[in-house]
């Protein structure tokens, strides 16, 4: 008969060889958890690697090439609004070309009924922007539009570019109308006192970041808006004749919201066009 002193080193020995294959199995678990840990690092640095690699190279693909403007040509977002939910008051020519020459200079022209209005706009300085309006320009998107906004007080400014402002009278959804994209503010005068003074033409915005689309001003005396509009360039002739739109007062049907009203002298744009890009 086995004594009770050989069964308790028995069963000592039995707690012993379970501890033991206890630690063994947890030491096994820990080194195949440093294993997987070790070569998914690994396999991270290897991607980024690549990554950083396809970035730097560049490649045949035409979306790689598109990440940074060539040489004399700015990368430009033009962030296209979902189809669902649009308006009416929004036209849909398409998207200008992402990359967008950033030197030299352009001259718009705005024919109105009234007679022409120019400016001189600096690549350099909106390269986006005139990308916009060069293309927006070539699609006959301004044309027999009216310029439905005159503030008189506080700022001075004639506002335009709606595409949906056509046609006789008024309507209340005159000043919502845009493309189908938007793209982000350039060229802000936070320098600048006053930001917008007289003889510039400025972007509309909605107030957000990034909400740029074709609406746009002319400021025919000094104003101190914030600078969060894009000035798109300078006028360089027909400013007497906004100066007679100005004269002639507005009908202050937006005095209760954003200020000012529709001109009582009309202004429609026959035609907006952008030359060629000179330098």
């Amino acid at each position: 008969m086995t004594s009770t002193r050989e069964r308790q080193r028995a069963a000592a020995r039995a707690r012993l060889e379970r501890e033991m294959a206890e630690r063994a199995a947890r030491a096994r678990k820990r080194r195949q958890t440093q294993a997987i840990v070790g070569a998914a690092a690994v396999l991270l640095l290897v991607v980024a690697g690549s990554v950083w690699l396809a970035t730097t190279l560049g490649g045949d693909d035409d979306t790689t090439q598109d990440t940074a403007g060539a040489p004399g040509f700015a990368q430009c977002a033009y962030t296209e609004a979902p189809k669902e939910g649009r308006t009416p008051q929004i036209k849909d020519v398409g998207l200008p070309p992402a990359q967008q020459k950033n030197t030299g200079t352009q001259t718009m022209t705005i024919d109105t009924n009234l007679g022409p209005i120019t400016a001189k706009i600096d690549r350099a300085a909106v390269p986006c922007t005139a990308g916009s309006f060069t293309h927006l320009a070539s699609k006959g998107f301004f044309d027999n539009s009216k310029c439905h906004r005159l503030v008189t007080e506080g700022i001075k400014v004639l506002q335009c570019g709606d595409p949906s402002a056509t046609g006789k009278g008024w309507r209340e959804t005159d000043g919502t109308g845009g493309p189908a994209y938007n793209l982000a503010e350039e060229n802000l005068p936070t320098d600048k006192r006053p930001a917008y003074p007289d003889g510039v033409i400025a972007m509309a915005n909605s107030g957000q970041p990034g909400s740029t689309g074709s609406q746009f001003f002319i400021v025919y005396g000094d104003s101190q808006l914030d600078p969060n509009y894009t000035v798109l360039g300078t006028v360089t002739g027909g400013m007497d004749l906004v100066k007679q739109v100005a004269a002639a007062g507005d009908d202050k049907a937006f005095a209760q919201q954003a200020g000012g009203g529709h001109p009582k002298k009309e202004v429609v744009i026959t035609k907006l066009a952008m030359s060629d890009i000179q330098g």
